[in-house]
């Protein structure tokens, strides 16, 4: 059962470092590739977060924000190879901050192709989501049961 476990781990895991390993080589001086497409997505987020709440977003550089999601995606995929919560978490982190901005098929009209492709990417994330959910919390049914197991007794003849 652990080999199976570490492998599936590892493959869960696999997504988010290969991603992280190719934003990071295209990352360049202005956030490469990745800025690129996400600079639209932000804009819009941005507009739609003020417009509605009357909150005004302070400007945050995009080369900042796309590093420190290739950091979370890097550390948080290494470390939940390694069976840790704290990975699993920045993992949690990562797609509760980058799903809703990039996958953003409200935007859209529901009989448009970019609305279902969108639409489907958005519940794949959210699928991720329930997958870490899941590890985490038997992570900590699993120290709970531990911690509560009596010792047993031993036998005198």
């Amino acid at each position: 059962m652990g080999f199976v476990s570490f492998a599936g781990r590892v493959l869960f895991a696999a997504a988010f470092l290969l991603s992280a390993y190719q934003e990071f080589s295209e990352f360049g001086s202005d956030g490469g590739t990745a800025a690129k497409a996400l600079s639209p997505k932000i804009n819009i987020f941005v507009e739609n977060v003020s417009s509605r709440t009357g909150i005004v977003v302070p400007h945050i550089e995009l080369k900042h924000v796309i590093a420190v999601a290739i950091a979370l995606k890097g550390i948080g995929g290494l470390l939940f190879i390694l069976s840790s919560s704290f990975g699993a978490s920045l993992l949690l982190v990562h797609l509760a901050f980058v799903t809703p901005i990039v996958y953003d098929f409200y935007n859209y009209d529901t009989e448009s192709a970019e609305f279902v492709q969108l639409f489907i990417e958005f519940t794949q994330s959210l699928a991720l989501v329930g997958a870490l959910l899941f590890f985490l919390g038997m992570k900590n049914s699993i120290a709970t049961r531990q911690s509560t197991r009596k010792n047993p007794k031993s036998k005198t003849n």
